[in-house]
């Protein structure tokens, strides 16, 4: 008899005294020698007789040495436990609960053991010996009380295989026919009362100590255990953890779950993902991801690569499919590439299962063996429960591998219009792939440019925003010098101190200043000399005259705290041009909607004071979608409709706020295609190259710009301005002019004017039209394709 003593080295202090006896097997002896029928009678009488002079195994005893000293006598005691039809089928030991030694273990226990080593230790997996006590506890309750109390989870077991490399899990269940628990002298009895106040208690190890005392009860006997093996149900449980892990061992992990499934540690586990597009796929695969099918390659199509039956099978029913023979699957298709691919790595058999995530997204689980016929089409049953699993964590690993993409293009281009979002995408895939199969080398990004796309430049600019500004700041200055002015005089009239006349001078000064004229430095000096010079005062005043007190109280009182100096006429001005800002930001973000559902186009808007904005169109900009020139017409007309509904909300604001402010609003035409390149530095979009750099001046330059041979500026509060610099760009607008007319966006007054704009620095020869804008029209309705197209023909 084998006997296999505790391994946990430390010796826990119990509820329980334990004393091994085998009372309960001579008491079913003598039960058995009170029927001389009885099939065992002379087995039973013949055991009682040759243990007369063994009564310390009915009595038991408490010092575990005497396991190996009784060894052979316990051994052919417990024979009748362990029937030898059932000894190389159950997994069954002689156990004591709590000191977890193990004796007489059945044949096929034995062997397991055996088969696990020298090295391996017989200990629980999942076993936490911090709540020994409490679980010794419950099972006093359950064997003496008969009261059902259990917190403990399976136990189990993980036995490993050194012949086949694989380690087995069993569950363990506890058979408590063979051993009585009774209570000591002096323990008091539980309570149903003790019993309701212990489950409130779990985590209170006082209050079980308190109930049952150390050494209160004693176990008298010994248990059996049962050991079942679990493996295909842990290996299920394993796959399941595995394959919702963030680990770069994933992959290994899986494998080593798979082998155990199939109880073959010849099977390995692979995984390639697809990203279709249209009719080629392209299969991608990472680091921590290994692909039997593609394992030198990262880019081909499935067409040239797979045989029809796969394609249809696979890719197209989405249907797990099992090739058990590697060799005739290649004489049936004249040897593809697929099988001259698994017939260089030796694999003799291959099980695919596909995940199809999305329209784009694809993925295929590979379990493949070097033995034909190993995997095969009813051993892949066994999958059926991981494959939602698997669906789960790949469609996880999807989001995570998009979150990484995003993660490249928030870093390094900031946010990205949706319309060329797809451009910055297959760049971030591109760096991401590269980086990926690079140990040591960072990939540079590439730049992003799309070509021949035409431009569309609008602004609705504050009027005269700067020196409303100005004016706001000056008036709190001003009134801010008052305030402190009129301090410093009562001090002077009441204390008579010459430093109060310097004081005062220099405030006049400073007032004199601001009134002037207000420069960019006066601000800054302003606070430096009151807190120098006029603070220190007002701290001494204070401290004389409560009067004075009650004065520089009030003052403070109308200081911002943030800016130090009086916020009230420049918050005023500030909230209204934020109003403003955001009632036009709001609208015209809501307009671009509806235009891009007319056709895609790139669009950034910005706020400053007031708002403007740039568009580009074009065929490069879009992936699916032809381009053609009435988009730009029609985009033309849509700007030019949406800038006379800007007015209207300018106009209708005017008088709500604290600061009346007005706009007028500038529109550029240029017709000569560019070409754009995403900037890193700036993470914004510009022209790119020399000549296209003209229209980027442009732009910057002409809502200074004057009439020429005039001092009147060209944009005006009431006048939308189109700038161009071709006639035949100004005849497609007075189209779109004269429609706006008809649908009272624009005064049907009779004029458009047209007119030459002065020189700019390094710019010459730009005109303008300017119509007036209908600041009555009430009209919702939207610009159509159908009315694009009458007006290009009433006009052709």
């Amino acid at each position: 008899m084998r006997v296999i003593p505790s391994n946990y080295t430390k010796k826990a202090e119990l509820p329980l005294k334990l004393k091994i006896s085998f009372e309960s097997i001579f008491n079913y002896l003598e039960e058995i020698i009170e029927d001389k029928n009885h099939y065992l009678f002379h087995t039973a009488k013949q055991l009682l007789e040759e243990y007369e002079n063994y009564s310390i195994l009915r009595k038991g005893f408490d010092d575990f040495s005497y396991l190996t000293k009784y060894r052979k006598e316990i051994d052919k005691l417990l024979n009748i436990l362990f029937p030898e039809p059932l000894q190389s089928n159950e997994i069954k030991a002689a156990s004591i609960p709590f000191e977890f030694t193990a004796f007489k273990f059945s044949k096929r226990f034995q062997q397991i053991l055996d088969d696990a080593g020298n090295d391996y230790e017989f200990k629980l997996r999942n076993f936490d010996e911090s709540n020994i006590y409490i679980l010794a506890c419950t099972f006093i309750l359950a064997y003496h009380y008969k009261i059902k109390i259990d917190f403990r989870r399976p136990f189990f077991f993980d036995i490993p295989n050194k012949k086949t490399g694989l380690t087995k899990h069993y569950r363990t269940l506890y058979n408590g026919d063979f051993f009585k628990i009774t209570p000591l002298k002096k323990t008091k009895p539980i309570t149903n009362e003790d019993v309701k106040f212990l489950i409130d208690n779990f985590n209170n190890i006082d209050v079980w100590k308190e109930k049952f005392p150390p050494n209160s009860y004693e176990f008298k006997g010994f248990g059996i255990m049962n050991l079942f093996d679990v493996t295909p149900d842990e290996s299920i449980s394993k796959l399941k953890e595995n394959l919702l892990k963030k680990n770069h061992q994933t992959f290994d992990f899986l494998e080593s779950s798979i082998s155990s499934l199939f109880n073959s540690s010849n099977i390995k586990f692979g995984f390639s993902s697809y990203n279709l597009s249209h009719k080629k796929a392209n299969i991608k695969y990472h680091k921590e991801q290994k692909s039997f099918i593609i394992p030198d390659k990262s880019d081909f199509s499935i067409d040239d690569f797979f045989c029809k039956s796969i394609k249809s099978t696979v890719f197209d029913n989405g249907e797990l499919l099992a090739i058990s023979n590697i060799e005739k699957y290649g004489k049936e298709t004249n040897y593809n590439k697929l099988y001259k691919t698994l017939k260089k790595q030796k694999i003799q058999s291959i099980i695919l299962v596909p995940l199809k995530l999305s329209n784009k997204m694809f993925g295929l689980m590979e379990l493949v063996s070097k033995n034909k016929y190993e995997l095969n089409s009813i051993n892949a049953y066994k999958l059926k429960d991981i494959i939602p699993v698997f669906k789960v964590a790949l469609q996880r690993y999807t989001e995570e591998f998009q979150n990484k993409l995003e993660s490249i293009i928030q870093k390094n281009y900031t946010s990205i219009h949706p319309t060329v979002e797809w451009r910055f995408y297959e760049e971030a895939e591109k760096y991401y792939y590269e980086a990926e199969k690079s140990d040591n080398n960072t990939p540079n990004l590439q730049d992003i440019i799309f070509k021949n796309v035409i431009p569309l430049y609008g602004q609705c600019d504050i009027k005269g925003s700067s020196i409303a500004r100005n004016k706001a700041i000056k008036e709190d200055l001003v009134k801010q010098l008052n305030l402190a002015s009129e301090i410093i005089l009562e001090a002077k009239n009441r204390y008579k101190l010459p430093i109060y006349n310097d004081l005062t001078f220099r405030i006049d000064k400073c007032l004199n200043n601001i009134t002037n004229g207000l420069k960019s430095s006066d601000e800054t000096n302003l606070i430096s000399f009151l807190q120098k010079d006029i603070y220190p005062v007002f701290n001494h005043l204070k401290s004389l005259d409560s009067n004075l007190k009650n004065k520089i109280d009030s003052y403070t009182q109308q200081i911002d705290t943030k800016l130090c100096v009086i916020y009230d006429k420049r918050k005023k001005y500030e909230e209204s041009v934020n109003t403003l800002n955001e009632e036009l930001a709001k609208f015209i973000d809501n307009k671009q909607i509806e235009a891009q559902d007319m056709f895609p186009h790139y669009f950034e808007r910005y706020k400053t004071d007031g708002i403007d904005y740039n568009i580009y169109i074009g065929q490069t900009l879009v992936k699916n979608h032809n381009y053609n020139d009435i988009y730009l017409q029609n985009l033309r007309l849509w700007q030019l409709q949406t800038m006379c509904e800007m007015e209207n909300i300018a106009h209708n604001l005017k008088n709500s706020l604290a600061y009346p402010l007005e706009v007028a609003s500038l529109i550029l035409v240029h017709s000569t295609p560019l070409t754009i390149k995403f900037r890193m530095d700036e993470k914004r979009f510009d022209v790119d190259g020399a000549y296209n750099i003209r229209y980027e001046i442009i732009k910057k330059r002409i809502d200074k710009a004057l009439l020429k041979n005039s001092k009147e500026r060209l944009t005006q509060p009431g006048k939308i301005a189109i700038v161009y610099s071709q006639d035949k760009d100004a005849e497609e607008y007075i189209k779109y002019i004269k429609y706006l007319q008809a649908n009272n966006y624009l005064l049907n007054d009779g004029s458009i004017e047209k007119v030459e704009l002065a020189d700019l620095q390094g710019i010459s020869g730009l005109k303008a039209l300017r119509i007036n804008i209908n600041y009555s029209n009430n009209s919702e309705e939207k610009i159509t394709f159908d009315d694009l197209i009458n007006l290009m023909k009433l006009d052709a």
